[in-house]
């Protein structure tokens, strides 16, 4: 492709991705240092949001939170993700009507299937998981007022809600690997078990490695899901740091727009630090095949 024809086709897509990104970026880091309020200029105050974020109990809880709950969900998701895609790809007539049933919780919006969800566990609407707790002996658990029960609960929806995603991705690479591969193994005398941890995985780990990237992004921005499913979030020390965000920055009424700003620039430095280790593999991949 010539140069002009690359910049020709890249140009609209570049100009829409500044005015989307770069620039509320941009606004972002410079209210960060200034006290703002909604309609009227700010005023550069430096350091002191940051400051302020940072010996902020409650910031801590947030951070605290968002980032255990995003190691175990991106967990659970790679191991159940490669589990399910397993069984998937082993299927031929029926693949893509289990596919378009499974995709059904991913393509909800996701404020709508955390609502959902949530039924399943409310005893004003059925309170399907309590009941069968009951009918095995088990007493009835807070799943909303209780920190570690809200917690489960919380991890469930993400990953009911994001492992269509995870799995789509899995079985994409599974039907790469070579066939040649795995016969290969089986001649060698491998079990499937390791056949799948010593062939098949090293050879999506490409795969792996995007699906982790793509779920730590999304697990660290959750916000809508805890409306519905955590309506206590900061009393009982389940609330997400995009909801801190939105409880600080415009809960009342836009005025504290500087400090909001300040602690998304945080949340940035945190995403991209969290993700280190997934952008380097990617990139020493992406040398190794040159």
């Amino acid at each position: 492709m010539k140069t002009r024809e690359f910049w020709l086709l890249f140009a609209p897509s570049f100009v829409v991705m500044s005015a989307l990104l770069v620039i509320p970026l941009v606004r972002t880091i410079q209210w960060s240092f200034e006290d703002v309020r909604y309609g009227t200029p700010g005023t550069f105050v430096g350091l002191d949001n940051f400051v302020e974020a940072l010996t902020d109990p409650r910031f801590g809880k947030a951070a605290l939170f968002t980032i255990v709950v995003t190691i175990i969900t991106t967990a659970i998701m790679l191991v159940l993700g490669y589990i399910v895609a397993t069984g998937l790809n082993r299927l031929t007539k029926s693949r893509p009507l289990v596919l378009g049933i499974m995709l059904i919780s991913y393509v909800l919006p996701n404020l709508v299937g955390a609502v959902a969800f949530s039924w399943l566990f409310d005893d004003n609407f059925g309170g399907v998981v309590n009941r069968f707790i009951g009918l095995i002996g088990g007493t009835q658990v807070l799943w909303f007022t209780d920190q570690v029960p809200n917690a489960i609960l919380i991890i469930a929806n993400t990953v009911w809600h994001m492992l269509p995603f995870a799995m789509l991705i899995i079985l994409a690479g599974l039907q790469g690997v070579p066939i040649e591969l795995r016969e290969a193994a089986t001649i060698d005398g491998a079990s499937p078990l390791q056949t799948h941890l010593h062939v098949i995985i090293p050879t999506i780990r490409g795969v792996l490695g995007f699906v982790t990237l793509i779920t730590i992004m999304d697990v660290l921005r959750m916000f809508d899901n805890l409306i519905p499913l955590s309506p206590q979030a900061e009393t009982i020390g389940n609330e997400s740091i995009m909801l801190y965000v939105y409880s600080v920055a415009f809960a009342d009424g836009a005025q504290q727009l500087g400090l909001g700003s300040a602690i998304n620039v945080l949340t940035i430095i945190l995403i991209l630090i969290m993700l280190i280790p997934f952008i380097q593999g990617i990139f020493k991949e992406a040398k190794a095949l040159r």
